[in-house]
């Protein structure tokens, strides 16, 4: 039989369990809050990491689940305690949440660590939050169990359903274009967020929720369980009861993840063509775990797996379709062949036997090996003498004539001249142009924003163009689609061969081939080389300065170096 915790090997046990004038401190200070002894006595003390705020449309319902989460610990015998997180609100925090992060890792961690914790139930789903909190989480080692926030309901407009993020670039481009009028658009703006939630397509947020799963940490399916539905309550409290379990049976992050489990994420993320921001994120958490992922795992695996979850912007459906249709492990149950189901997770059981039994109910939306979408994971990985460490792309969302393409670059040094450029009527550029945005990595930018999926520029709109070769060290929504090359290694900023690139030049993709080049030759880069002058630093004090210091490329997962790795967190001293 496993050895099981006893209530004095509880880590919390140094805070409350003191004969001195410590533990007179902690416990008077617990009586304070209108806790009895008895509610910390001999029980595990579990953490809620909850990254609610007023402003995180996509937790807003996250204050109510902490309560229901809090129920469930009570029910198993421990003691919930709330601990605030930063949060992470895409499109309203700028310039970017990636440039964040890392500093919810941070915290995360430090919570953990100088709190009397014996494990942590974390809360989250908008897209940086998941590798956030887990990363963090990871680090620290205490047992973990995750609840995703899920994703919204499916957004309406006149008949039609909405998927946000995709439909919002679909709309605008016919916006710009003429096709629809100010009202439409009006009313699209009040229809495509229906409720809490994250957004309801495979964007980041459902990706990195599903990979979540997929590496053991979350209850089986609850990484597709809509915002809304009352599973996801009973989810969880199902998560809150559990965790208590969990810290008796000592089953931290450690014990459950390994090369295999990461495998496994890897093979989800392929089957259910996630967003390329996954690549960034993976890599960062199995770095914490003490595990190196090259960029070309992603692709060993890509090429094995088959596409096979009909979402969009890759697909057709939306994450309630997916949901109803099977979910996390209804596409994990049918691909079980591909996956390592011996892999431990926070259930205490395997990852083959907490999808045993699951069933694909719409093969619509989710099919099997045996008769995939594409024979091949839509994420690819690139290289060649304009991205040397890599460079990805989805290839599931983009159009595959323009995935052998040869072009002109017309090439943009920021953002705000790029979005100016696109609508001048007079831009030099025709459909078989290449667009590229530079300066915007994780340096560059600062924190790698959105950016990669550049505009196709307004007079080619109207003339019926809908998709471009685009190219960037920025990243790109989850919910985007186009033929977007990005996260090009090393970045612009610190002098990678995107900074030399200039308008005229003659850029190659050839995806089958796995290329990215630049038709130049090596003494014309060797003299570009010499006469590129670095940009001033984007911070000179503050966390902007620590990101700009320690943070690492793309292909290393953006984390920052001192994070990295499997040394302990010190415990503190309670003196």
């Amino acid at each position: 039989m496993e050895h099981r915790k006893k209530p004095e090997d509880l880590r919390s046990r140094r805070w409350f369990e003191s004969q001195d004038l410590r533990g007179f401190g902690h416990r008077s200070r617990a009586l304070q809050l209108g806790y009895a002894r008895e509610d910390w006595k001999g029980k595990p003390v579990i953490a809620i990491i909850n990254t609610w705020s007023d402003i995180s449309h996509c937790h807003g319902h996250l204050r109510e689940r902490a309560q229901d989460v809090k129920r469930g610990v009570w029910q198993a015998g421990g003691f919930p305690l709330e601990l605030p997180a930063i949060s992470l609100a895409e499109v309203f925090q700028k310039p970017t949440t990636m440039l964040y992060r890392n500093l919810l890792a941070m915290e995360t961690e430090e919570l953990l660590r100088s709190y009397p914790v014996d494990g942590c139930v974390l809360m989250g789903g908008c897209d940086k939050t998941t590798p956030g909190l887990l990363m963090g989480a990871i680090s620290m080692g205490l047992p973990a169990i995750y609840v995703p926030a899920g994703p919204m309901l499916i957004g309406r407009w006149a008949g039609k359903p909405l998927g946000s993020g995709s439909d919002v670039w679909k709309y605008w481009d016919e916006l710009r274009a003429g096709r629809i009028t100010q009202r439409d658009w009006n009313d699209i703006e009040e229809g495509i967020a229906r409720s809490p939630g994250t957004c309801m397509t495979m964007g980041t947020a459902s990706t990195m929720t599903s990979i979540a799963e997929a590496l053991g940490f979350t209850l089986p399916n609850a990484a597709a369980i809509p915002a809304p539905d009352s599973n996801h309550v009973r989810m969880a409290s199902m998560s809150g009861r559990r965790i208590v379990d969990m810290v008796w049976e000592d089953l931290t992050p450690r014990r459950m993840l390994t090369a295999a489990s990461f495998d496994n994420a890897i093979r989800v993320l392929m089957a259910l063509g996630g967003s390329t921001n996954a690549l960034i994120h993976v890599v960062a958490m199995a770095r914490r775990a003490g595990i190196d992922l090259p960029l070309e795992h992603f692709e060993t695996i890509g090429r094995k797996t088959p596409y096979l979850v009909n979402l969009r912007p890759s697909g057709e459906y939306l994450m309630e379709d997916f949901y109803y249709a099977g979910g996390t492990v209804g596409l994990m149950e049918g691909m079980r062949a591909l996956l390592d189901t011996d892999a431990l997770t926070c259930t205490g059981q395997t990852l083959g036997e907490n999808i045993a039994g699951a069933r694909i109910h719409l093969p619509e939306v989710i099919r099997t090996p045996a008769d995939p979408m594409k024979p091949e994971g839509g994420l690819v990985v690139v290289r060649g003498n304009l991205a040397p460490d890599g460079a990805v792309i989805k290839t599931t969302a983009a159009d595959p004539r323009l995935l052998q393409h040869t072009g002109r670059a017309i090439v943009f040094d920021n953002y705000d001249a790029m979005s100016k450029a696109v609508e001048d009527p007079d831009l030099d550029a025709d459909a078989d142009s290449v667009l590229i945005l530079r300066n915007a990595g994780p340096l560059g930018g600062p924190g790698m924003p959105e950016w990669g999926m550049l505009p196709i520029p307004r007079k080619l709109l109207k003339q019926g163009v809908k998709d471009m070769v685009r190219i960037s060290d920025a990243r790109m929504s989850g919910t985007s689609y186009g033929t977007c090359v990005l996260h090009v290694a090393p970045e612009a900023y610190v002098g990678g061969p995107l900074a030399l690139v200039r308008t005229g030049d003659l850029v190659t993709l050839d995806v089958p081939n796995r290329r990215l080049d630049l038709a130049v030759s090596d003494d014309e880069l060797e003299k570009r080389r010499v006469a590129w002058k670095p940009l001033p630093p984007r911070y000179v004090r503050g966390y902007g300065q620590l990101f700009s210091q320690n943070v690492t490329q793309a292909n290393e997962g953006c984390d920052f170096r001192f994070l990295e790795g499997t040394e302990p967190t010190a415990e503190p001293e309670i003196h």
